[in-house]
């Protein structure tokens, strides 16, 4: 009866510590999680207003990265152009302008990435193509240098500076200048030397920027 009266004091008194030891561990478990990187994705849709020789440009492009810890985005991204040159030239249509489209690798890193509002500096490397938006011409005015389907491509690189605004975990808008560098551009008659050139222009990120935080406790 005695040993039986032990061993029931016993349990009863090691009760508390295996509980106590329990809930550290699990503590300590979470409290290692918070360590890990967080992960994002997004889609993105841009839009932008600038400038080619001196002429206004619109631009809309498409984007979809992966965010690594809130600080860093690599991904893809494809770009619309069209630029109201209004070119007139005997052999071409009294008005012309141009169109076309570049993309390629997008790499941002970002700043101040806990904050409501963040600082990013974007770049993209890639390659495009520009031509005439119109390719009507008159056959009595034909010149053999000139194809009526004349599409140029170039290379493309455009550095910008970025502000983010984290609405939430699944939403976050830009608004950000960049300057555009490509290589020359061969477009006949009068054509342009090449496409470079800044932009403005405002953006909407949707996805999730921040996977599996919420699973944390606060208290930790």
């Amino acid at each position: 009866m005695k040993i039986k009266t032990i061993i029931l004091l016993a349990s009863l008194i090691s009760l508390p510590i295996i509980v106590i030891s329990q809930e550290n561990n699990e503590e300590y478990l979470e409290f290692n999680d918070r360590k890990n990187v967080v992960h994002g994705v997004y889609l993105g849709l841009t839009m932008g207003y600038g400038e080619v020789d001196g002429t206004d440009t619109y631009l809309g492009g498409l984007k979809v990265a992966y965010v690594a810890n809130q600080q860093f985005e690599v991904g893809f991204v494809g770009n619309f152009i069209y630029s109201d040159q209004d070119l007139y030239n005997s052999v071409l249509s009294q008005r012309e302008d141009l169109i076309g489209a570049y993309g390629g690798i997008h790499i941002e890193p970002i700043f101040f990435s806990k904050s409501r509002v963040n600082l990013s500096f974007p770049l993209l490397v890639g390659a495009g193509g520009i031509g005439y938006i119109d390719d009507y011409f008159h056959d009595e005015y034909y010149d053999e240098d000139w194809d009526e389907n004349d599409f140029d491509p170039f290379f493309v690189t455009e550095p910008g500076v970025n502000l983010l605004f984290n609405v939430s975990r699944y939403l976050q808008l830009e608004a950000g200048v960049k300057y555009r560098f490509t290589s020359k551009v061969d477009l006949k008659p009068n054509g342009i030397v090449n496409v470079n050139g800044f932009s403005a222009g405002i953006g909407i990120k949707v996805g999730v920027f921040n996977m599996g935080r919420n699973r944390y406790k606060q208290n930790l």
